[in-house]
C-alpha cells in the first residue's frame, strides 16, 4: 500500500476518504480553495494545501494547481472523489504519466464511457440491454425529428456529454422536441463544451436502479448489487436505498450479470456504477450511463454487503487483493440514504448560509458523513449537499423507522434545508409501500 494520498475534492467525500486513509495509515492531504479554508476536510487531513479561489475551475478543477500541490507534498497517489476530476480522463492521464497512482478506472475506461452514444453502442454489443435511441448524435434538428419519429413519442433528448442529471429533456410530440432540442443542445455547449445530443425512448413510469461494480487487481470484476435511486428532483437523486424493494432474487441476478459484463466490455478496475432503467410494469431493464468513479451513495452498499468501498478503491490502486471474499458476496439487511442539502424543501431551490445550529443524529443503525459543523457557511459557490443521513436495519421497515427517528434529531438552522421534506417522504404511503418511480417527488409537489 502506498504511504501518502492526495485527495482532490472538498466536503463530506473528502472527510470520507480521509477517514479510510487514517485507518490504513496512509498519510492524508488535501487541497481546497480559500472558501473551503474553514471547512472540518482542511482541518482533519494530515496536509492542506490552498489551490486558487472560489471559483471551482480555477480549485478543485485546476489540474496543473493539484498536481503541482502532490508533488510539493510528496503525495504517491491521487483519488478524485466524485465530480470536479474524477471523470475527467486527460487528468487521469496526466497522473498516471507524472509517476503516481491514479485511485480509479483507467483513462481509457473513463473515456469510453463518457460519451453516452459510444457508452450505448459499447453495451449493446457486449449483450447489456439498452433503451431504444439513437446509435449516433443527432447531428441537427431534422435528424433528431426523424429518429424521435422512429423511436416514437415521449423520448427523452440528452446531452451525449452530461452527467448527474443535467442536460435532459423529454419531449411528447415534434413541437416538443424541437424546443428541447435547442434547449439541451445549448446547455450542452455552455457545460460541457459538447453540444452533442441523443435521443431514446422515454419511459413515462420508470426506476432508476443502478448496481455497483468493482474492477479487482486482478482482472475479476464483481458486482455488490443494486440501489434504488428513484426519488430524484431535476432528474436527481434524493433518496438511495438498497436492496431495491423493487427486485426480486432473480431480476438481482439478470442486473448484477448485466453490470459485470458491461465492467468486463471496457475492462473496468476500481469502482463503478452501472445505472439502469427499470419498467416496473414489465420487469425490463435498460442501461443508462457508467458512472466511472465512487458514487455519493456508496454508503448504504457499504452496510449491506459489509465493506469499506473506498478501503477497496485503495487496494485495487495499490494491486492489492480485496479484503472480501468475491464469491461470497450478499446482502445483508436494508440501508437507506438521504442527501441534506442546503435547499429549499418545497421547490428545492438552493439556500446557502451560516450554519448556527449543527446536531447530528446518533444511535444505532446511524451513520452521517457530514461536510460542515456549526459556525462554518454553506457558500454558493459548490453543489448544495451538507451531510448524507445513512441508516440501516435488519429490514426495510426497521431502516425507515430510524431513518424517521434521526430524521426528527437532526437540527440544523442557518441555511436553508430539505429535511422537512425527507419528514414527509418518510409518512409517504407510496414510498413506505416501496411501490414508488421516478414521478414520485413531483406527485408529492
Amino acid at each position: 500500500m502506498f504511504e501518502s494520498l492526495l485527495v482532490a475534492n472538498r466536503g463530506e467525500i473528502a472527510r470520507r476518504i480521509i477517514r479510510t486513509a487514517k485507518k490504513l495509515g496512509i498519510r492524508a492531504i488535501v487541497v481546497h480553495s480559500d472558501a473551503d479554508a474553514g471547512l472540518p476536510f482542511v482541518t482533519e487531513a494530515d496536509v492542506a494545501v490552498c489551490v486558487g479561489p472560489a471559483n471551482p475551475a480555477l480549485s478543485y478543477r485546476n489540474a496543473e494547481a493539484i498536481l503541482a500541490a502532490a508533488k510539493d507534498t510528496g503525495a504517491q497517489a491521487i483519488h478524485p472523489g466524485y465530480g470536479f476530476l474524477s471523470e475527467n480522463a486527460d487528468f487521469a492521464r496526466t497522473v498516471e504519466a507524472g509517476g503516481l497512482i491514479w485511485v480509479g478506472p483507467g483513462a481509457d475506461a473513463i473515456s469510453a464511457m463518457g460519451d453516452k452514444i459510444n457508452a450505448r453502442n459499447l453495451m449493446a454489443a457486449a449483450g447489456v440491454p439498452v433503451a431504444p435511441g439513437t446509435t449516433e448524435p443527432a447531428a441537427d434538428l431534422d435528424a433528431a425529428v426523424a429518429a424521435a419519429a422512429e423511436i416514437g413519442y415521449p423520448v427523452m433528448v440528452k446531452a451525449a456529454a452530461g452527467g448527474g442529471g443535467m442536460g435532459m429533456g423529454v419531449a411528447t410530440d415534434e413541437a416538443g422536441l424541437r424546443t428541447e432540442y435547442d434547449k439541451v443542445r445549448s446547455f450542452a455547449e455552455r457545460m460541457f463544451g459538447d453540444g452533442s445530443v441523443l435521443i431514446e425512448r422515454y419511459f413515462p413510469r420508470v426506476r432508476h436502479v443502478e448496481v455497483q461494480i468493482l474492477g479487482l487487481a486482478d482482472g475479476r470484476v464483481v458486482a455488490l448489487g443494486e440501489r434504488e435511486c428513484s426519488v430524484q428532483r431535476r432528474n436527481q437523486k434524493l433518496v438511495e436505498e438498497s436492496p431495491s424493494p423493487a427486485v426480486s432474487p432473480e431480476l438481482r441476478s439478470r442486473f448484477l450479470a448485466a453490470a459485470v459484463r458491461a465492467g468486463e466490455a471496457v475492462n473496468y478496475r476500481n469502482a463503478g456504477t452501472v445505472e439502469c432503467l427499470l419498467d416496473p410494469t414489465t420487469g425490463e431493464f435498460f442501461f443508462l450511463e457508467m458512472n466511472t468513479r465512487l458514487q455519493v451513495e456508496h454508503p448504504v452498499t457499504e452496510y449491506v454487503y459489509g465493506v469499506d468501498l473506498v478501503e477497496e478503491q485503495l487496494r485495487v490502486a495499490a494491486g492489492l487483493a480485496p479484503t472480501f471474499d468475491p464469491d461470497a458476496l450478499a446482502p445483508r439487511g436494508h440501508a437507506i440514504e438521504l442527501r441534506i442539502n442546503a435547499e429549499d424543501p418545497k421547490r428545492f431551490l438552493p439556500g446557502p448560509g451560516a450554519i448556527t445550529t449543527w446536531n447530528e443524529p446518533s444511535g444505532s443503525g446511524v451513520r452521517v458523513d457530514s461536510g460542515y459543523v456549526a459556525g462554518n457557511t454553506v457558500t454558493p459557490f459548490y453543489d448544495s449537499l451538507m451531510a448524507k443521513l445513512i441508516v440501516s436495519g435488519d429490514t426495510r421497515d426497521e431502516a425507515v423507522q430510524r431513518a424517521k427517528a434521526a430524521v426528527a434529531q437532526f437540527e440544523i438552522a442557518g441555511p436553508k434545508n430539505n429535511l422537512p421534506f425527507f419528514a414527509e417522504l418518510l409518512e409517504n404511503p407510496e414510498f413506505l409501500s416501496g411501490d414508488y418511480d421516478t414521478g414520485i417527488v413531483s406527485r408529492m409537489r
